[in-house]
């Protein structure tokens, strides 16, 4: 993670610190992090259900510049008659300001404005996947790793890490938003590393 920068290394910093999908990630509103609270509230994630995570403390000043820089980008937006952000599914209806709404906005916006006429009038969108991606495999490569890491890699080192540290099943389970418990047992795997991954009892002596 030391070889990303800006915003690629504060999504990597969530997709590992609060367990989130890439597209879950990418999809946050302003209006769903809490950091009184230190929770982000994941919004129709996988199976269409909300959930509710961690904010991780290591995120909290960095995500608050960032949000500071976005909200300045909001406010030249509206300024020059923008300001639009894609709403989901009948939000735009049901809510007619909502699209120029702070709170609504992408937590991480597109550079671009989309112009596309399938969204209605101009909008920024948020950060495309392939680009979170693309910088991803860019940083495994100069660092020299070896062995295959996505985006996904950092959530399942998010979940292997919370039963490290004793968490039990269920709780994993519901932050990192497992359909099927059978799924977060698959990384009980670390519980049973044979004798490399065993503390001897001599070492407390």
């Amino acid at each position: 993670m030391t070889r990303l920068t800006g915003t690629m290394k504060l999504v990597v910093l969530l997709l590992y610190g609060a367990g989130l999908r890439l597209r879950e990630c990418l999809e946050l509103r302003v209006k769903d992090v809490d950091f009184d609270r230190g929770e982000i509230v994941v919004r129709q994630g996988k199976g269409h259900k909300d959930r509710v995570t961690m904010l991780p403390s290591a995120a909290k000043v960095p995500l608050s510049s960032h949000l500071n820089v976005v909200r300045r980008q909001h406010h030249d937006d509206l300024a020059h008659g923008f300001g639009r952000v894609v709403l989901p599914y009948a939000i735009g209806r049901k809510y007619v300001t909502a699209a120029a709404d702070w709170r609504w906005q992408c937590v991480f916006p597109a550079a671009r404005i989309c112009r596309d006429p399938q969204f209605g009038p101009p909008s920024r969108y948020h950060v495309h996947e392939s680009v979170v991606q693309r910088a991803v495999a860019d940083a495994v490569r100069h660092a020299g790793v070896t062995k295959r890491v996505s985006c996904h890699t950092f959530r399942h080192a998010c979940a292997t890490h919370l039963i490290e540290d004793g968490y039990d099943i269920r709780t994993v389970q519901e932050l990192l938003g497992h359909r099927d418990v059978s799924t977060t047992m698959i990384y009980t795997h670390v519980l049973n590393r044979g004798g490399l991954g065993v503390r001897s009892p001599a070492d407390r002596l």
